[in-house]
Formats: C-alpha cells, sequence, structure tokens
C-alpha cells in the first residue's frame, strides 16, 4: 500500500494481553514484519536483537511497566533512535504527557480507532525511514561513498559496546585511501 517504506519494516507489539496483540498484529501484518512481545524484559531484549523500526508499546503491564520500558530503550544506545509509540487504556492528560517526556513520539488511547492508528504508525515509518535516510547520508562521504570519520566513529562504538557486552574480542584495521 506505502511505496515509500522499506519492503517490510519491522513493528514491535508490546503488551500483556494477546487479544491487543492480535489485533494490532492483524491492522500490520501485510505491510509490516510484526513482532510480538507480552513482557517489558521480552520487549527490551527483541529491541536490542531486532533494531525494530517501530515499537507500539502498552503503559500498563504485569511486570514491568511501558513507562520503565521506554525510559531503558532510550537510555541504551542501540535502542535511543528507535520511535515508541504508547498504546493504553490511560487518559488522563497526565500520562500523555508523562510518554512525551519519556521520549514517546505518540499516544493512543484504547479503545481505538483501526483507521486513526494505521495511519498514525505508517506515518511514523516514514519519518523513521526518512531519519534513516538523512542519518545514512551523513555517515558517508559523498566523493568515495565510503562510511565517514562520523560514521566510523558510530560504528566502532556500536561494536565495541556489543563486544564488551558479549565478553568477545574487537579487531581494528585503518586504511588511509587517500593517497
Amino acid at each position: 500500500m506505502q511505496h515509500f517504506l522499506k519492503a517490510h519494516p519491522k513493528l514491535l507489539i508490546v503488551d500483556d494481553q494477546p487479544l491487543n496483540i492480535r489485533v494490532l498484529r492483524e491492522l500490520f501484518r501485510s505491510d509490516c514484519e510484526v513482532y510480538m512481545a507480552t513482557s517489558g524484559e521480552q520487549a527490551l531484549q527483541l529491541s536490542r536483537d531486532l533494531a525494530p523500526d517501530l515499537i507500539l508499546l502498552d503503559v500498563i503491564m504485569a511486570d514491568m511497566d511501558g513507562h520503565e520500558v521506554c525510559r531503558r530503550l532510550k537510555a541504551a544506545p542501540e535502542t535511543k533512535d528507535t520511535p515508541v509509540i504508547f498504546v493504553t487504556g490511560k487518559d488522563h492528560v497526565d500520562d500523555e504527557a508523562i510518554g512525551f517526556e519519556l521520549g514517546a513520539v505518540d499516544y493512543i488511547r484504547k479503545p481505538f480507532n483501526s483507521v486513526v492508528v494505521r495511519a498514525r504508525v505508517m506515518n511514523h515509518l516514514k519519518l523513521k525511514l526518512q531519519s534513516d535516510l538523512l542519518r545514512e547520508m551523513a555517515m558517508v562521504d559523498g566523493l568515495t561513498g565510503i562510511t565517514n570519520r562520523r560514521g566510523f566513529d558510530e560504528r566502532f562504538e556500536a561494536a565495541r559496546a556489543h563486544a564488551r557486552r558479549e565478553q568477545r574480542p574487537l579487531s581494528l584495521l585503518i586504511i588511509d585511501i587517500d593517497y
């Protein structure tokens, strides 16, 4: 349907109620690779492993609430730029403000209108794609098409963090191609 999106963006739906997950999955399964988590810990692990393009996150969950999940996502270098949309039954204005203060890009109240949810999610996926393209352009030398210093620094830091987390060695080779 939407041609501006990559083949199938990754959408992570996080809710401890399977019915809510099924409803949202049906809305997006034709346009996205849909992944599901039923707990905060599972959501954090899948976010690190899958690098989703967007996360739909319930606020009220048994083990860890959505606010804490969002805090942890935004604190981790590998997930800090992943957009989060809160989908929740909480409808107080302060709840919405808290969501935005934590770094959410949108806030959808349950029960929701499927057409509106679909439009909001597809718009945020489009914005994510555009942001990714701009970030990629900023990390590549226009003349050589090779990662520039800014890109190197970012990739190296991510590789170093991954090596440290996995307790694995990391090797580096630098070659100057200018001359």
